[in-house]
């Protein structure tokens, strides 16, 4: 009796945390083979070699090697089967860009250690507006800067800023502590009840998750106030 020779199961009707997609999103880049990697930017293999299989035969071709893959040509990859130019190119290019990587410096993130540093990095974002704003500095256990984001905008005498937000984004971003600052349009540096209830309220919450409140600066021109300096905090 003669065996038919099973077709290699479609990525699809893999188990979601074995396809290279899901897998990436379910447990990071770094649990990805440079097969399944390949096989992300392919998007798609033959009717005889999944996505995953196609990558692995190029990494075959060169033994291995990801520097002896970068150069590969468009032409050198087009050989393997199942690789047209369109994914050629597409492997061509993010080669290119992790090589471009390599050869740019690190760039070192600003550390904040004073008000000063604070205001200096969001006076910018700030001081010229007509309207409020209230904006994020969500930093790491060193205090330097991971991120810095608008949260709020309101009118000329008030804007909101809701302390979940806050969190939720100082917790994607895995921050340790957070500046939060916002503009007085009116010139004005004298922090207002509701400036005040809220500090109280983000302060009280970060204790909660672990994540300091470290400043809140209001922003008045070129000019400002710190809850920090002022004991307010």
């Amino acid at each position: 009796m003669k065996i038919e020779e099973s077709k290699p199961l479609n990525i699809k009707s893999w188990a979601e945390e074995d396809r290279p997609r899901e897998k990436l999103l379910l447990k990071g880049t770094y649990s990805l083979s440079d097969a399944e990697l390949i096989a992300i930017l392919i998007g798609s293999g033959t009717s005889s070699l999944s996505a995953v299989d196609v990558g692995k035969k190029i990494m075959q071709s060169v033994a291995n090697n990801l520097d002896a893959l970068a150069k590969l040509s468009v032409k050198d990859l087009m050989k393997v089967k199942g690789i047209g130019e369109a994914k050629a190119i597409s492997i061509v290019a993010a080669l290119e860009l992790g090589r471009r990587r390599k050869d740019t410096e690190p760039t070192e993130k600003p550390k904040i250690s004073t008000s000063s540093d604070a205001h200096n990095l969001i006076k910018g974002d700030l001081m010229d507006l007509p309207h409020e704003e209230f904006w994020v500095l969500f930093l790491n256990k060193a205090n330097r800067v991971i991120k810095k984001k608008r949260v709020g905008e309101g009118g000329v005498s008030g804007t909101v800023a809701d302390p979940k937000i806050i969190f939720k984004l100082a917790l994607e971003e895995l921050a340790s502590g957070i500046v939060v600052s916002h503009n007085h349009p009116s010139g004005n540096l004298i922090p207002s009840q509701s400036d005040r209830d809220l500090t109280k309220r983000l302060k009280e919450a970060g204790k909660l998750l672990e994540i300091q409140l470290l400043d809140h600066i209001i922003v008045a021109g070129q000019k400002y106030f710190s809850f920090a300096d002022d004991g307010l905090i």
